[in-house]
């Protein structure tokens, strides 16, 4: 009787759990994953002679996460094998600090998210956009700005979770689809894209504190 009512009782992370530790990713804890297409976008732009002769068209890419649909299923599994014992915000430095982010909400909101998208798409037998999504409606703005990527949450997880990751990629998406960065991290984009470093010296002028 007490298996059959797991699924539907706030214990299911007991039966994920062991799933979610098989699949962890065995790749270092907070690595990040570049993108192909831009990276050849930005070789192709300094150096053309590189483009071949039967390169296809761009195609539009749609980068980072906006709602639960753009998360992966390991993000997802993520969400439903969380044991909220809250480890993870125990040990953030931006919670210790009194900043909004909760690694342990990201994973909460992101699993109440999802279990609404299956209530509607159950009712309405076919998904339809209800005009909400999981960044900004769910998880601010402000809760992804304040993470430092310093993985302590992904360390401190004991079922292997990574909150870090659904973190970078909805903060993708705010940088890269809707250009929303705040204006400190504009310049810094800005100075890399062409002085090749944050800081705003161009390369001939970076070893001019040697000669002072």
């Amino acid at each position: 009787a007490f298996l059959n009512y797991l699924p539907y009782s706030k214990h299911l992370h007991i039966l994920l759990a062991f799933p979610n530790a098989y699949y962890a990713s065995l790749e270092p804890k907070g690595k990040m994953h570049n993108m192909p297409d831009i990276q050849k976008e930005v070789l192709y732009a300094m150096q053309p002679e590189l483009i071949p002769a039967n390169a296809p068209q761009a195609t539009a890419h749609k980068f980072g996460a906006r709602d639960v649909m753009d998360l992966s299923w390991k993000n997802l599994l993520d969400a439903y094998a969380c044991t909220e014992c809250g480890r993870c915000t125990t040990a953030c430095p931006a919670n210790i600090t009194g900043k909004s982010l909760s690694p342990r909400m990201i994973m909460m909101k992101t699993r109440d998210r999802l279990e609404q998208v299956g209530q509607k798409s159950k009712a309405m037998q076919n998904w339809q956009d209800d005009g909400k999504s999981l960044l900004h409606d769910y998880i601010t703005e402000e809760e992804l700005r304040a993470c430092t990527t310093c993985n302590a949450c992904v360390e401190e997880c004991p079922v292997s979770i990574s909150p870090l990751d659904i973190i970078l990629q909805m903060r993708r998406y705010l940088i890269m689809e809707e250009s929303n960065a705040p204006q400190e991290w504009n310049s810094t984009f800005s100075n890399i894209e062409n002085n090749f470093a944050p800081w705003k010296f161009s390369p001939e002028e970076r070893d001019q504190w040697a000669k002072d």
